[in-house]
C-alpha cells in the first residue's frame, strides 16, 4: 500500500516540499497545474481553489476543518475515537497511514463518490477503501495547490525583482481583493508555517526578510509614507491656504504640562490671562514624543490621554508633529500603527454604521488592501483631534457594550466603546479638546490629562525673531506688542502671534502709519489686509468693492448666529440656516483665504470655520454693530429695541443702550463667553475705528446719522456705565474684563489714578471704591514684574483687603498675611483660592490671626485638594487647639497633600493634639520635612508620641523649644537622632539645637 511506502520517507522537505512523495506532483513556481489531464478537465469550470481558505469547489464538499483537525463525518470520528488526532502539518497520523495519502497529483472523485453523503452518513462499518482514497486524493490536491500558490507568494516577497516570480502578481492581487476573513486566516497560518520551517533550517536572514516584507509591514510602510506626505508641510495659521512650511522647521516645542481633570468653561481669554500669570510655576512637563511613556512612580500603563488647550494654542499641530515623528521613525517605535482622525471628518459619518475595522479601512485604505483586521495583534494608537467640534452623541452611561471589532454600529457607539476600553482595550487613545468640552468624556475613562499652555514671554520674542529676519524690524514689533497689555496677553496664543505678525508687517510698509494698539484695531487691520484690497485707505478716501462688503456682512451674520449656538465649525446645513448659499460660501473662503476656511473631508465633504475663535467673535460684533447702524435694531436687547423707540429719551441715546445691554448680557454669562465679543463691540463704537472700516463697508447706510457730539456722549455714557458696574462687587475675572473694555474705549483714567497713588504714596485703602480695588488688582496682575512675594500689609491690614486681592494672591508664589485681622471668613476665601487649578501659591504665612479651629478646618479642606500646591504653611499664634490638630492630621495623611513645612508654634495644642498630629506624621503619604511646635504645652507624653512617629516619618527638622519634655522625653527624642532608620537631622528643645550629621555623631550647640 502507499501508506507503507510513506513510512520509509523522512517526511517532506521543510522548505522546498520536494520530498520523495511530493516530487511526483510536479511542484513548480511557474503556475502550471499538475500533469494529470483528467484533473484539469474536472476543474476547468472552477475558478481554482482559493489561495488562502482551502475552500475550493472540491474541499467544500467535505467540510475541511483545520481547527478541529479532522473531517466532519461522524462515523470517521468514531473510527478515530482512540486517536490523538492527525498532525496539523504532516498529515502522518495513524489514519492517514491506512489510507495511503499520495501527494502525486491524485485523481478527483468520480461521480459516484461526489454523491456519497448517503454512504458517509450510513452508520454501518462497510466503508469502501476507494471512498476514502477519493476523499484524500481530493484533499491532497487542494493542499498541494494551496501550498504551491502560497510558496510562490512567499518567494515573490523574498525575491521581488525576479521576473519568474512576478509573472502572476497582478492575478494574485485580484485574488487578495476578493478574500474573506477565513481566506486571510489560512494565508496567515501558512506564512507562520513557512517561517517556522525556515527557522528550523537556520535561515534567519530569510526569516527577517520575510517578516519585514509581509503584508502588515508593507502596509505600515505605506501608511507611514502617506502620513509623512500629509504632515511634513503645514500651513501656518490656516489650513490649505498660503505657502506651506516644513513642519520640522517651523515647529517650536510647546509647553505641555500634566493638567487637571476638572472642566474649565471660562472664556478662553480669561484662561489665557491666568496662564500668563503662572508661567513660572513648577509643574510636571512632558515632551510630545513622551506623552504615552509611564513616568517614574506610575505603575499603571497609560492607555488614554486627553490634551486640553484653548483655540489656536497648537493642539492640532502637536498631534501632527507626533504623527510625523512616528512616520519618520524618530520616536515611539513601540507603536506599530498610528491612525489620526479629526472629529470634523467623523461628524460626516453621523448617520452611517461602521465596525472599527471598517472605519479604519474607510480612512486608511492601505490597511484594507493588506487585509489587516486583527488590531489586537498590534500596538495601535488612535488620535481623535478636536473633541470640542464633535457633533456625535457620546453617551458613556447608556451606550451599548461593544467588544467585537468587526461588528457594525453607529460611529458614536463605536467611539464610546473604544475610548472607555471595552472595544480593543490594547489600543492607545489620544484625544485633544478645548477645555469647555473636556467633560464629554468621564474622568474614569482618561488615564492622564495634559494641557498645552502656549507661548511664554521668551517664546513670543523667539517667534517674532524667527518670523522677521530683520533684527531692527523684529525689535520694533516686540517692543510694540509689549506696550499693549491686550496684545501681549493674546500673543500667548501662537495663532494670534501669526495674526499680529501679518498685520504689523503690512502696516510697517506704510510709513507714518500708527500701529494698532487695541484688539479691535488689530482685527480691523487684519480684515483689511486679508481682503487683499491694497488700494483701500483707512481714512475712507477709496471705496472697497460692493462684493467684498457683502461678503463681510454675510460672514458677520454667520459668526454671530453660530456664536450664540457655541458652534466653531459649520456644515452646509448651518450655512443654509443663516441664508448663505453654499456656492457663495466657497467663494468667500476663496477671497478671505485666511479669515474663513473651507476644508474638505476624506470624500470631499465640505466643512467651514473661521481661522480662530477671536476672528469669529470680531465678525459677530461687527454684525451687531452694522445691524444697529443700518436698521436701528439692537440685537443684544430682548425687546430688539430700535432707534425710533428711544428717540424721545434724552438721558440715554439708542447707541448707548446697545452697548449697555451688551454689557449686561456679558456680565450675566457665568463663564464669560461674551467677554471678547463685548470688547470688540465697544471698540467698534469709536469714531476712529468706524473710519477704518469705511473702506471695507463703503455702502453702509445709517438709519440715522450720528454726529461727533453724539458719539462722544455715547462713549462718555458707556464709560460711566462700566465704572458703575465695577462698583457692584463683581468677580475679579469680570472686573478685569471691564478694564479691557475701558482700554478698547481708550479710557485709562481708573488705572492711571491708582498708579499715581501707588507711585507717590497717596493710596488710602479705606477710601478705595470697589472699582478702584479692581484697578489695583488689574495693575498688579498686569505688571511686568513677576509676582513672587505679595505682602497684604503693604496695602491694608484687613480681611476686606484680602478678599479684594485674592486674584493677586493666587498669582503669587508666596503670600504674607500675618497680623491682618483675619478670621474664619478669610479662611473660607483662601480655601477656595488654594483649591483652584489656577492658584500658583506655594508658601502662605497666616501667623498672628484669630483663625481658630473652624478656620483651620476650612483651610485643611483646600490642602487636601489635588490642585493645591502649598508647600509651606505658617500659623503661629492662631488659637489652634486639639480639634485643629485633628484636621491637620487628616491633611498630613492625605495622598494629595504637598505640605513640606508646617509651623503651628504658640498654639495650645497639648499632648492630645500632638498625639493626633503624630498619627498623621507616621502615615506613608506624609511628606512633611519641617515641623515647628515651639510653645505648644507639650510634655513627656506628647514627646513619646512624637518619638514613635519619627521612626517612620520623613521629618528632618523638629522644633520643640519652650515645651516641657522632661528628661525621659528628651532621651526618647535624642535617641531617634542616633537611629539609622530615622530621617531626623535637627532637633530643637530647651532653647537648644541637637543636630545629627552623616556620621551619626550628636552635637549640642547653643541656639543662636
Amino acid at each position: 500500500m502507499r501508506s507503507k511506502r510513506r513510512q520509509k520517507s523522512p517526511g517532506p522537505s521543510c522548505l522546498s516540499t520536494k520530498s520523495d512523495q511530493s516530487k511526483g506532483s510536479g511542484l513548480n513556481f511557474q503556475g502550471e497545474n499538475p500533469a494529470d489531464g483528467r484533473i484539469k478537465r474536472k476543474r476547468s469550470g472552477s475558478s481554482g481553489p482559493s489561495c488562502v481558505s482551502l475552500q475550493s469547489d472540491q474541499s467544500k464538499e467535505f467540510g475541511i476543518n483545520f481547527e478541529a483537525g479532522r473531517p466532519a463525518d461522524g462515523r470517521i470520528k468514531r473510527k478515530r475515537s482512540e486517536s490523538t488526532g492527525p498532525s496539523c502539518l504532516s498529515m502522518q497520523s495513524d489514519q492517514s497511514k491506512e489510507f495511503g495519502i499520495n501527494f502525486e497529483a491524485g485523481r478527483p472523485a468520480d461521480e459516484s463518490v461526489q454523491q456519497s453523503p448517503e454512504v458517509l452518513c450510513d452508520q454501518s462499518d462497510q466503508l469502501h477503501q476507494t471512498d476514502l482514497d477519493s476523499i484524500f486524493e481530493a484533499l491532497e490536491e487542494d493542499i498541494v495547490t494551496f501550498a504551491k500558490k502560497e510558496l510562490k507568494r512567499v518567494r515573490r516577497v523574498l525575491s521581488p525583482n525576479d521576473p519568474a516570480c512576478s509573472k502572476n502578481e497582478s492575478e494574485d492581487e485580484e485574488l487578495l481583493d476578493g478574500e474573506d476573513e477565513e481566506q486571510r486566516k489560512s494565508r496567515d497560518a501558512f506564512l507562520k508555517i513557512a517561517l517556522h520551517f525556515l527557522k528550523r533550517r537556520k535561515q534567519e536572514d530569510l526569516v527577517d526578510c520575510l517578516q519585514s516584507r509581509t503584508y502588515d509591514a508593507v502596509c505600515r510602510r505605506k501608511l507611514k509614507s502617506n502620513l509623512k506626505e500629509k504632515y511634513q508641510c503645514v500651513f501656518e495659521g490656516i489650513a490649505n491656504a498660503g505657502n506651506p512650511a516644513p513642519l520640522n522647521q517651523i515647529y517650536t516645542e510647546l509647553y505641555i504640562a500634566e493638567g487637571e481633570t476638572e472642566v474649565n468653561d471660562e472664556h478662553e481669554v480669561r484662561q489665557i490671562e491666568k496662564a500668563s500669570w503662572k508661567l513660572h510655576r513648577l509643574e510636571t512637563t512632558i515632551k510630545q514624543e513622551d506623552i504615552f511613556k509611564v513616568s517614574p512612580g506610575r505603575e499603571v500603563p497609560i492607555r488614554t490621554v486627553m490634551t486640553k488647550g484653548v483655540a489656536g494654542i497648537g493642539k492640532t499641530v502637536l498631534t501632527q508633529k507626533f504623527t510625523l515623528d512616528w512616520a519618520e521613525d524618530k520616536a515611539n517605535h513601540d507603536i506599530q500603527f498610528t491612525f489620526p482622525f479629526t472629529f470634523r471628518e467623523l461628524n460626516m459619518l453621523k448617520e452611517r454604521s461602521f465596525s472599527l475595522v471598517e472605519l479604519v479601512h474607510y480612512f486608511f485604505a492601505d490597511t484594507k488592501e493588506a487585509g489587516i483586521c486583527r488590531f489586537e495583534e498590534f500596538q495601535v494608537l488612535f488620535i481623535f483631534d478636536g473633541l470640542d467640534e464633535c457633533r456625535l452623541h457620546l453617551d458613556f452611561n447608556n451606550s451599548e457594550i461593544l467588544k467585537d471589532v468587526t461588528k457594525s454600529t453607529s460611529v458614536d457607539v463605536l467611539l464610546t466603546n473604544l475610548i472607555r476600553g471595552t472595544l480593543l482595550p490594547s489600543a492607545r487613545v489620544w484625544i485633544t479638546t478645548r477645555p469647555a468640552a473636556a467633560n464629554q468624556i468621564p474622568s474614569q475613562c482618561v488615564d492622564m490629562v495634559t494641557e498645552v499652555r502656549g507661548f511664554s514671554d521668551p517664546q513670543k520674542e523667539e517667534y517674532f525673531r524667527k518670523r522677521f529676519k530683520d533684527k531692527k524690524q523684529a525689535n520694533k514689533i516686540i517692543s510694540h506688542v509689549k506696550k499693549s497689555q491686550s496684545l501681549h496677553i493674546m500673543c500667548h496664543i501662537p495663532v494670534f502671534c501669526w495674526i499680529t505678525a501679518r498685520v504689523l508687517e503690512h502696516e510697517m510698509k506704510i510709513k507714518k502709519r500708527e500701529l494698532p494698539k487695541t484688539l479691535t484695531e488689530m482685527y480691523i487691520h487684519f480684515l483689511v489686509v486679508q481682503t487683499k484690497l491694497k488700494s483701500i485707505k483707512y481714512d475712507g478716501e477709496t471705496n472697497g468693492s460692493p462684493e467684498n462688503s457683502e461678503m463681510i456682512k454675510s460672514l458677520g451674520k454667520l459668526a454671530f448666529e453660530q456664536l450664540q449656538k457655541r458652534n466653531l465649525i459649520f456644515y452646509e446645513s448651518d450655512l443654509t440656516e443663516c441664508g448663505i448659499d453654499i456656492t457663495a460660501a466657497s467663494v468667500y473662503s476663496g477671497v478671505f483665504t485666511q479669515v474663513f476656511i473651507e476644508e474638505r473631508g476624506l470624500y470631499q465633504d465640505k466643512v467651514f470655520c473661521f481661522v480662530h475663535l477671536s476672528v469669529q467673535e470680531f465678525l459677530a460684533a461687527l454684525h451687531v454693530h452694522l445691524t444697529f447702524i443700518n436698521s436701528g435694531v439692537n440685537l443684544m436687547s430682548k425687546e430688539k429695541t430700535t432707534t425710533l423707540m428711544l428717540k424721545t429719551r434724552k438721558t440715554k441715546t439708542a447707541e448707548s443702550h446697545l452697548y449697555q445691554s451688551a454689557l449686561d448680557k456679558a456680565l450675566q454669562s457665568p463663564n464669560g463667553h461674551l467677554d471678547l465679543f463685548l470688547r470688540f463691540l465697544l471698540g467698534l463704537s469709536l469714531e476712529t475705528n468706524q473710519e477704518r472700516m469705511q473702506g471695507l463697508l463703503s455702502h453702509t447706510e445709517s438709519s440715522e446719522p450720528t454726529h461727533s457730539e453724539d458719539r462722544s456722549q455715547t462713549r462718555t455714557e458707556t464709560i460711566q456705565y462700566i465704572k458703575t458696574k465695577m462698583n457692584d462687587n463683581l468677580s475679579a475675572e469680570k472686573s478685569i474684563n471691564l478694564f479691557h473694555c475701558l482700554n478698547e474705549l481708550n479710557d485709562c483714567s481708573l488705572v492711571e489714578d491708582i498708579q499715581w497713588s501707588l507711585t507717590y504714596g497717596g493710596l488710602s485703602p479705606e477710601k478705595l471704591s470697589p472699582a478702584q480695588w479692581s484697578a489695583l488688582v488689574f495693575i498688579l496682575l498686569s505688571s511686568e514684574n513677576d509676582l513672587d512675594v505679595f505682602d497684604l500689609k503693604d496695602y491694608s491690614k484687613s480681611e476686606n483687603a484680602l478678599l479684594r486681592m485674592l486674584p493677586v494672591i493666587k498669582a503669587s508664589n508666596k503670600a504674607l498675611a500675618s497680623y491682618c485681622n483675619l478670621s474664619e471668613r478669610g479662611c473660607e476665601a483662601l480655601s477656595s483660592a488654594l483649591s483652584s487649578p489656577s492658584c500658583r501659591l506655594t508658601e502662605l504665612d497666616l501667623s498672628y490671626n484669630d483663625l481658630k479651629d473652624p478656620g483651620i478646618k476650612l483651610l485643611c479642606e483646600a490642602l487636601k485638594s489635588q490642585h493645591c500646591r502649598l508647600e509651606t504653611l505658617k500659623m503661629t499664634c492662631c488659637k489652634l487647639s486639639e480639634k485643629g490638630c485633628e484636621a491637620l492630621s487628616s491633611v498630613l495623611s492625605s495622598q494629595s497633600c504637598s505640605l513640606k513645612v508646617l509651623d503651628i508654634s504658640n498654639n495650645d495644642l497639648g499632648d492630645s493634639g500632638v498625639k493626633l498630629l503624630s498619627d498623621g506624621l507616621q502615615t506613608q503619604n506624609c511628606r512633611l520635612e519641617t515641623l515647628s511646635l515651639s510653645g505648644c504645652l507639650i510634655t513627656e507624653e506628647g514627646c513619646t508620641s512624637l518619638a514613635s512617629a519619627l521612626r517612620s516619618s520623613c521629618l528632618q527638622e523638629l522644633d520643640l523649644s519652650f515645651n516641657y519634655p522632661g528628661e525621659t522625653g528628651e532621651a526618647l527624642l535624642t535617641a531617634q537622632l542616633e537611629d539609622s532608620d530615622c530621617k531626623l537631622e535637627t532637633l530643637r528643645y530647651r532653647e537648644l539645637i541637637h543636630q545629627c550629621y552623616s556620621t551619626l555623631s550628636l552635637t549640642l550647640s547653643s541656639e543662636i
